[in-house]
């Protein structure tokens, strides 16, 4: 099933769907990253976690300049001062040593992730300290492309979707939990809309 195809099902869910497809077209998720670089992408959401965007790529430029490759042998080379200094918090810093820790030791296996079920993806990036629900959503999303996930940790799908219903507050994630059902199998790709909503 494509994005295209995905984005027409969905049209069809409501009318509130219905008009965020007609005005965004179909949903784009950008080139699938190669399995050599999900190290480097989940380094990169982990930078990015609880920061605006502008703010989380500042950071993250000035992390990634730190190592020509990043492998988790390098990163692991570096240790936290040259992190800490590059803009990361200490618990961001822990993260990423850990998430190279157990992708060096053999612990995570990343180029395996692909085919496992999502709840198994989750499962083995949250042995990795500081990655959690939220961080492995965005890997199954954008990394591994899987179509049927449902972020609803992730505060801009929250205001995404309560805005497009003309909510006066976003939806708690309890809430929007189930909500979501109606976009099966394409949650993910009903979670890229929401957050085109937050852009209206």
């Amino acid at each position: 099933m494509s994005l295209t195809e995905a984005s027409h099902a969905l049209s069809e869910t409501s009318d509130v769907m219905a008009g965020l497809v007609q005005r965004f077209g179909p949903a784009r998720f950008g080139p699938k990253p190669p399995v050599g670089e999900r190290f480097e992408v989940l380094s990169r959401e982990i930078a990015y976690q609880q920061l605006a965007g502008k703010a989380a790529g500042a950071i993250w430029g000035r992390v990634r300049e730190q190592a020509p490759e990043w492998a988790p042998g390098a990163v692991l080379a570096l240790g936290e001062q040259p992190l800490r200094e590059a803009g990361l918090s200490g618990a961001k810093t822990r993260a990423m040593l850990d998430l190279a820790a157990h992708c060096e030791q053999g612990s995570l296996d990343l180029a395996k992730l692909g085919r496992l079920s999502d709840q198994e993806v989750v499962n083995q990036l949250s042995q990795v300290w500081g990655i959690g629900t939220w961080t492995a959503h965005m890997f199954l999303i954008f990394s591994l492309r899987r179509l049927d996930v449902w972020p609803v940790g992730d505060f801009g799908v929250r205001k995404g979707y309560g805005l497009a219903h003309n909510w006066t507050e976003p939806p708690t994630a309890e809430e929007l939990e189930p909500l979501g059902d109606q976009f099966r199998p394409y949650r993910s790709v009903a979670a890229w809309y929401c957050w085109r909503a937050t852009e209206i």
